[in-house]
């Protein structure tokens, strides 16, 4: 969740009893991490730090530059994820990576990663297209090796207790907490989140098209339908141009929605207000009277 899971977010998450986690964009500046690590470098709790495994593969600075404020968990995605794995725990800390098919599982069984993320497709953001939530969780969990952590599509109790009666240790929540009062997203950005539903993201890479960014064509991202989405569904053929980058980068500066892409997952449609952290968290820890009720229907 970069540009909206900062410092302030992660730390509220892990003061709720959650493990909080710090979205790094592809080049963070120095600055800007220790802007974000100022408000968890003193938590008693556990804090994390996830990093697009593409983005350091020619440059490691920006997760070493973590590493020197004590996070418990690293995770890296979409790339190859060896020397910064090797690097995170040379400083003894647990590593992440989502998978999002049978073959990023395969490679997150290799004894650098720590801790496997079934990511399905119906999560917000960028990853892959290719499996939803359940049945990847039920591939991972099956493995008997190594904890398993499901994201994709949970934004409420209910969601926490399905994936958690299907064997995974913990859920990876992202979208539920946009609209979180201490999200460092636009309000334009959080405002659309809050007016979305369930039938309004897309899965597309018209949007990274559209920047030039160098993201692998297998790692698309869902984001909330649009006036740009809709223009550019159909990818085939098309030529984006300098004058439509600069034009991107602008409308993203200004939170233009109706262009600029605002990434979320289909648990979009559990969210409708703004809320502290603290207050989700708590809606979402009634996973236990769920899983309690159900434990009595089928005892």
């Amino acid at each position: 969740m970069a540009g909206a899971a900062g410092g302030a977010l992660a730390a509220a998450v892990s003061h709720a009893g959650g493990v909080g986690m710090i979205g790094s964009p592809a080049t963070p500046t120095a600055d800007w991490i220790e802007q974000q690590t100022q408000f968890v470098e003193s938590l008693s709790t556990p804090w994390g730090v996830g990093f697009m495994a593409w983005a350091l593969e020619t440059d490691l600075s920006p997760l070493e530059a973590f590493l020197e404020f004590g996070p418990s968990l690293v995770t890296l995605s979409f790339g190859d994820v060896t020397r910064a794995a090797a690097v995170a725990h040379e400083a003894g800390v647990l590593t992440a990576m989502q998978v999002g098919n049978a073959a990023d599982l395969e490679r997150a069984m290799a004894d650098d990663i720590d801790i496997i993320i079934a990511r399905g497709a119906e999560g917000g953001g960028h990853g892959r297209n290719e499996a939803g939530t359940l049945p990847l969780l039920q591939l991972a969990t099956s493995q008997h090796q190594k904890p398993v952590i499901a994201a994709g599509g949970i934004g409420t109790a209910r969601g926490v207790a399905a994936v958690l009666s299907a064997g995974a240790e913990a859920a990876w929540i992202g979208t539920r907490f946009l609209s979180a009062t201490e999200a460092s997203g636009h309000e334009n950005m959080k405002s659309a989140v809050r007016n979305a539903g369930l039938d309004g993201t897309i899965y597309t890479r018209a949007f990274d098209i559209a920047q030039q960014l160098p993201w692998a064509p297998e790692f698309g991202g869902r984001a909330l339908r649009n006036e740009f989405s809709d223009k550019h569904e159909d990818l085939s053929g098309w030529e984006p141009t300098e004058a439509l980058r600069k034009q991107m980068i602008h409308v993203r500066a200004e939170a233009l929605t109706d262009i600029a892409p605002v990434y979320a997952g289909e648990a979009v449609q559990f969210v409708d207000a703004e809320q502290p952290a603290a207050e989700v968290m708590r809606e979402l820890c009634g996973f236990r009277q769920i899983l309690a009720d159900a434990a009595r229907r089928f005892a």
